[in-house]
């Protein structure tokens, strides 16, 4: 049975870059087969994955093609580790909802059987904070079961990964969705550990794991791949490789419970993170 997995965090924090390892990680350690559907509009979900290669978008496609246009062939690509990819794109800049291409890509890629049943995972890579409807659509209508969290020490990612929550608890019901844990992607600051591992008990959820701040990750992007093919054999290719076999056996599925602004606020002024 394939997992389907929706990837959140706010934008910079670096949840794209850990998406990628990860399903890297997970093709190359465990031999796994798994799709990624980039659902940002800047579509660079799958980008080391595929060697730096533009790919063309879902969006574009229908703008430019129409609908008959929006094959497997045309819109899905294969990179690293055989990982397909494929992603949504989004509108003309100031023009329409991005959130409204997430609906349709997806829903065209069901409709072409993309997702197929040999896939072991299929992971929805989306767009920072769940603002907008297109973008909490993986969790609102269950095309994911799974959210991981991509998160950090820093006062704005912990805030995001809490509202992601807020919205996860709005729609588990309905959708069945579930909150497989926080993945702390770290930036070294003070009692980092500390903070999420308090944070994460209070969602009543787990740090899946912590992901240490290492160099080698952006020399992997300049050299347009993920860290698992540009040196297998690093420290930090092995951290992906533990998180992705952490995501594998993973049976703690939790419905948060997200904190108030006053508790958030609180926690991080006792680690010293606010003025």
């Amino acid at each position: 049975m394939t997992r389907k997995i929706a990837f959140y965090g706010k934008g910079g924090i670096g949840k794209s870059t850990t998406q990628q390892n990860t399903a890297a990680a997970m093709a190359y350690f465990h031999g796994k087969k798994v799709f990624i559907h980039g659902c940002d509009p800047k579509a660079d979900c799958t980008r080391l994955v595929l060697g730096g290669v533009p790919q063309t978008t879902i969006m574009d496609t229908l703008r430019e093609l129409g609908e008959e246009a929006v094959t497997t062939e045309n819109v899905v690509n294969t990179g690293f580790g055989g990982i397909k990819c494929v992603e949504s794109g989004g509108p003309e800049p100031g023009v329409g909802c991005a959130g409204r291409g997430v609906i349709t890509a997806i829903n065209l890629m069901e409709d072409l059987g993309a997702y197929s049943e040999d896939l072991d995972f299929v992971h929805f890579d989306v767009l920072g904070d769940v603002v907008c409807g297109g973008f909490a659509m993986p969790i609102r209508e269950g095309k994911a079961q799974e959210v991981y969290i991509v998160a950090s020490g820093e006062m704005m990612a912990t805030y995001a990964a809490n509202n992601i929550c807020k919205g996860l608890l709005k729609y588990a019901e309905q959708s069945g969705v579930r909150l497989g844990g926080i993945i702390c992607n770290s930036r070294k600051v003070d009692n980092e550990l500390e903070m999420m591992e308090e944070f994460v008990s209070a969602l009543g959820t787990q740090l899946i794991h912590f992901v240490p701040r290492d160099n080698i990750v952006q020399k992997a992007e300049f050299n347009k791949k993920t860290v698992v093919e540009y040196d297998p054999e690093c420290n930090q290719a092995l951290e992906y490789g533990e998180l992705a076999k952490k995501i594998l056996e993973n049976d703690m599925f939790v419905i948060p419970k997200p904190l108030s602004m006053d508790q958030l606020e609180k926690m991080v002024a006792r680690y010293g993170l606010m003025d």
